[in-house]
């Protein structure tokens, strides 16, 4: 069955209608060679690898491109070859020397150390949201070209002026961002300097198992096996579907419409787990999720004083265990359990009365009304919910505004926005991969979180900058961790829960593999 065909099938048929109208349907099953997965892609903003920062597109990453070393997938922190079948550090503590496996893109052309310049410089000058990652090397758009060279044929050398080591410079090539793409395929479809970015919003140029087929905002994502892969899939194809309601993303798995559902309810998971025909596989997670708050929307809100009353006003434990039930643990500190590090003291309770003495204690004035922008998706409107209730006992209303994940992403980007709840995600195996993002913010030159919260900390990015140049792995530890105790005292990020992935699959489903970090999703060895 083609692509086109399967598509036809999987996204117009009366099934779908059926559902939308509530009407009754018969039992379904996919095609063998397809897998059809349902969740919310609403949150997709480029497939290009130096852009997409989101969890769909993270997702995708894995499956569509390869970079020159990867992140185990069992355990993150040992990092693998991947189109680099060997390296070597340099003498000098600042450089690699990296040999190229043979190796094709989906195009068929070679992977050749000319890609590897075209990658990595243009997601240094294109500087879209995860291009700090590549930053840490020291490289930027006036540097990057005289920083990665091609050695011969088959080997490349990449420099930096940081002074950071090559251990942790293999940790950030394992990034998403650090993804090779074919310059032959890409270079040709630039507009306007763009290095290919418009044209990679929506197409590939890989040389991961699959390649994209199609992509329709909104409504599906559809894969194609790469017939030159080095490792070829067991499946034809994926396609992801946009389901953005849950109670649909559960009669689409149950009836055996779809192989795979994710971002279930808690209600839904527990029904899901005594069904037969199904298996709920739950996968321990690097996610930690916060409130976000806008210290530049108004004086309240970058007052410390509110900070530290709204630590006071969230109900983590009635959140993580009465409304997510498995799904995320109380966490309040910026660095998940299984990194070094990590904090795992829980300071914070909901104490209203204390929430109301801090503000009153610092002259903030209630009531008054906070916009609160949110996903619409679950579980994200259930803990707005919980937040708005908790909040409105202090005085304090929460205008809950749903929004599609895509354009709260893009508010929260440019600083439109007052306050957001939003999760983080590592983007390699290594307690800077989370620093950088909540203690780096110098002068609002850098995409981080801290410059989405408008929080211009030199002192403490110092303090960070130090911590990544240590050698010493336990005084490294302790670096961070002095770091976490300070922003989880006081900052504009209100850290509550880690999270624990809940997947729900068909029995027919084998090898499906998920990691521990979110770019940790693999299709290429699943079977039917």
């Amino acid at each position: 069955m083609s692509i086109t065909a399967v598509r036809s099938r999987l996204l117009g048929t009366a099934f779908t209608l059926a559902l939308m109208l509530g009407a009754p349907v018969a039992h379904a099953e996919t095609p063998s060679n397809v897998l059809v997965v349902a969740q919310s892609i609403d949150d997709a903003v480029s497939f290009d690898p130096a852009e997409g920062f989101e969890l769909t597109t993270v997702q995708s990453f894995n499956n569509v491109y390869q970079r020159l070393v990867q992140s185990n997938r069992q355990d993150g922190t040992k990092i693998e070859p991947a189109l680099a079948a060997s390296w070597v550090a340099g003498n000098d503590g600042r450089s690699l020397t990296l040999e190229l496996a043979d190796s094709k893109f989906s195009s068929g052309n070679p992977v050749r150390p000319e890609d590897v310049i075209f990658s990595l410089t243009r997601a240094v000058k294109l500087n879209k949201s995860p291009a700090f990652i590549l930053n840490e090397l020291g490289w930027k758009a006036d540097n990057v070209d005289a920083a990665i060279t091609k050695v011969d044929e088959k080997h490349v050398k990449l420099t930096w002026p940081a002074e950071v080591g090559s251990g942790f410079a293999l940790s950030l090539l394992t990034a998403p961002i650090a993804s090779i793409v074919d310059e032959k395929s890409a270079a040709p479809q630039a507009k306007d300097g763009d290095f290919g970015n418009a044209w990679l919003k929506t197409n590939s140029a890989g040389s991961g198992a699959y390649t994209i087929a199609t992509y329709t905002p909104h409504e599906a994502l559809v894969l194609q096996a790469n017939a030159n892969s080095s490792d070829k899939p067991k499946l034809d194809s994926v396609i992801i579907r946009n389901v953005p309601d849950v109670g649909a993303r559960r009669l689409l798995v149950e009836q055996g419409d779809a192989d795979i559902a994710r971002g279930l309810s808690a209600d839904q998971i527990e029904a899901l787990k005594t069904k037969a025909g199904v298996k709920v596989l739950s996968v321990p997670s690097a996610r930690t999720d916060y409130i976000l708050l806008n210290t530049k929307a108004n004086p309240t809100l970058g007052n410390p004083a509110f900070w530290e009353a709204a630590r006071y006003l969230v109900d983590y434990d009635g959140i993580a265990k009465n409304l997510l039930r498995g799904q995320s643990s109380v966490h309040q500190a910026f660095l998940p359990v299984g990194f070094p590090g990590a904090l795992t003291d829980t300071p914070f309770k909901l104490d209203v009365e204390k929430a109301k003495k801090v503000l009153a204690d610092a002259g903030i004035k209630t009531p008054f009304k906070v916009e609160f922008i949110v996903f619409n998706d679950q579980p994200f409107l259930s803990i707005a919910q919980s937040l708005q209730a908790t909040f409105a006992q202090a005085g304090i209303t929460l205008d809950i505004q749903p929004g599609v994940a895509s354009d709260i992403y893009a508010r929260g980007r440019s600083g439109k926005f007052e306050m957001t709840l939003r999760y983080w995600i590592p983007d390699y195996f290594d307690p800077h991969s989370n620093a950088s993002a909540f203690a780096i913010n110098r002068d609002n030159s850098t995409n981080t979180a801290a410059k989405y919260a408008g929080w211009v900390i030199p002192e403490l990015t110092d303090e960070t900058l130090s911590a990544v140049k240590e050698q010493d792995a336990a005084k490294r530890v302790a670096l961070y961790q002095d770091i976490q105790k300070k922003i989880q005292a006081s900052s504009p990020f209100i850290f509550t829960l880690q999270g624990n992935d809940q997947v729900v699959l068909s029995d027919k489903v084998k090898n499906y593999v998920q990691g521990l970090n979110a770019d940790q999703v693999y299709y290429d060895k699943v079977e039917k």
